[in-house]
């Protein structure tokens, strides 16, 4: 999976209404399936991207994420070949070598950098270049702390977040360690020898690309302006009462941290029909919330 072409399969999302699984298959020269793949990627690094049906249908970028093209600036572009630097730095990427060559055409400012990254995983980078183990401290999901030694193999950036993949010496076996989870990260001197054989990425099936399910909200009245904000594009029926439904496809609803973030925005104005599965997450989150001004 190309990192330039996610992020050109982003730009053009941003700067589209809706674009089709197979005209971005032929611009990119690859198969439909390798688009849907991409686009659960890019779902899964938090990006909004909802699915419409219809002769017409495709993807699209949740209306309100989007941003206008004359905000970008020369710092802008200064700032993207600053990120994108330090990524080709991890990935050693040449494609994404070639990305920065051209925003560098765009950059016509005389001003210096302001943004500079600084990423933890470099340091675990010369590790996995010299071969070399690490001791570190680690917390777990269940908080627990622990001290490991691991051989690393590769860094992988997902969900927003960077891993770091390799070989734990207390676990004896192959383990995937999130890098903001590690504190006091030593490089041993210890270089070592094992072979170690980098995972495949897990094959797809069909039922894989069949992530996107329908999203149904009843919204208010009061509410209605509110709701088309966030959902314009979405397939709408006004009912009888002044009420209106809302239906969108949206990848993995349950796992999409953004869709209930906006559906927690609208408070008592709007209610999900389904999946019921969603309905029990928002009133988990609600009760949580409740909970916290209990004793004000």
């Amino acid at each position: 999976m190309k990192l330039e072409r996610l992020l050109s399969i982003i730009f053009k999302l941003l700067h589209n209404e809706i674009l089709s699984a197979s005209s971005l298959a032929d611009e990119f020269q690859v198969s439909t399936r390798t688009i849907y793949r991409d686009i659960e990627a890019i779902c899964a690094a938090g990006i909004p991207v909802v699915s419409y049906q219809g002769a017409n249908g495709g993807f699209g970028i949740m209306r309100g994420y989007k941003f206008d093209k004359s905000l970008i600036g020369s710092h802008d572009v200064l700032n993207l070949i600053t990120v994108l630097s330090s990524l080709s730095s991890v990935f050693e990427d040449k494609e994404v070598e070639h990305t920065i060559d051209r925003l560098k055409t765009l950059d016509t400012s005389e001003s210096s950098r302001t943004l500079y990254v600084n990423l933890e995983s470099l340091r675990l980078r010369k590790a996995i270049q010299e071969k070399k183990a690490v001791r570190f401290d680690y917390v777990s999901n269940k908080n627990e702390f622990t001290s490991r030694e691991a051989e690393p193999i590769h860094l992988h950036y997902k969900f927003r977040n960077w891993y770091v993949y390799g070989f734990c010496r207390e676990r004896q076996d192959d383990r995937e360690f999130r890098v903001s989870r590690m504190m006091n990260i030593t490089l041993t001197q210890e270089e070592f020898l094992r072979s170690h054989k980098v995972k495949d990425e897990p094959s797809y099936s069909e039922s894989d690309l069949g992530g996107f399910a329908d999203v149904v909200i009843w919204v208010n009245p009061n509410s209605i302006a509110k709701v088309l904000d966030q959902f314009q594009n979405a397939s709408k029926v006004m009912n009888r009462d002044g009420s209106m439904t809302f239906k969108i496809s949206v990848y993995r609803p349950q796992h999409a941290g953004w869709l209930k973030s906006i559906l927690l925005s609208f408070g008592s104005g709007a209610k999900i029909i389904k999946p019921v599965e969603l309905q029990s997450i928002l009133m988990d989150e609600a009760e949580k919330i409740m909970k916290i001004y209990k004793d004000v």
